[in-house]
């Protein structure tokens, strides 16, 4: 028996918010967290990064054409900037707001099918990087190994990424017209989660 796209739209979101609990929100390094493991966990093990991250990917196959890859990987390279910035301490305001208004605003953009340039994408989506990067930048531990700490965090956003176009493609194959409403309906999840994060709901 086959799900209707909406339905499947729903499991993806409820997968979504299931993927990491509400605790990890604090962004804390509990334990162990040195070397490329810890940094791929990083940002898999946050609510409002996954969401994020899982959005930029969408927002990416909406878009099609360069965007699908241009957008992920500006996102990618202006978090490793931003990263940058919060290892060597240099202050970037209302970095968790930031966080939480990215997870609202890129999930706007999915539900409303947002047909932005491919520039002004990558603009937004990089400016958004600034505030993730620099939140895994500045938590990470004295005794971290910089470099495979660093290359674990990208190369778990970058997963991400390929998760979020993965859905994408997944629901549009499913059934055209039909299939992008229930991406957007999956926008429109994460945009509602967003707004409960900036809000201390979640």
């Amino acid at each position: 028996m086959s799900l209707s796209p909406t339905r499947t739209a729903v499991r993806l979101a409820a997968a979504l918010l299931a993927l990491a609990p509400t605790a990890a929100l604090a962004h804390t390094g509990v334990g162990a967290t040195t070397g490329f493991f810890h940094g791929f966990e990083h940002p898999i093990t946050g609510l409002d990064h996954v969401l994020a991250m899982v959005a930029v990917g969408i927002f990416a196959w909406q878009l099609g054409g360069r965007a699908i890859w241009a957008v992920p990987a500006t996102f990618v390279v202006v978090m490793a900037l931003g990263g940058a910035l919060g290892i060597a301490g240099a202050a970037v305001p209302f970095v968790e707001l930031g966080i939480g208004l990215s997870v609202v605003a890129l999930g706007a953009a999915v539900a409303f099918d947002v047909k932005a340039p491919v520039a002004a994408a990558m603009a937004v989506v990089g400016l958004f990087a600034i505030f993730h990067g620099h939140a895994h930048g500045a938590e990470m531990p004295e005794d971290a190994a910089g470099y495979a700490y660093g290359l674990g965090f990208m190369f778990g956003t970058a997963l991400l990424h390929l998760a979020g176009l993965g859905v994408g493609f997944a629901i549009g194959w499913a059934a055209d017209a039909r299939g992008r409403f229930a991406v957007q309906a999956v926008g429109g999840a994460i945009c509602l989660a967003g707004i409960a994060i900036v809000t201390g709901v979640l």
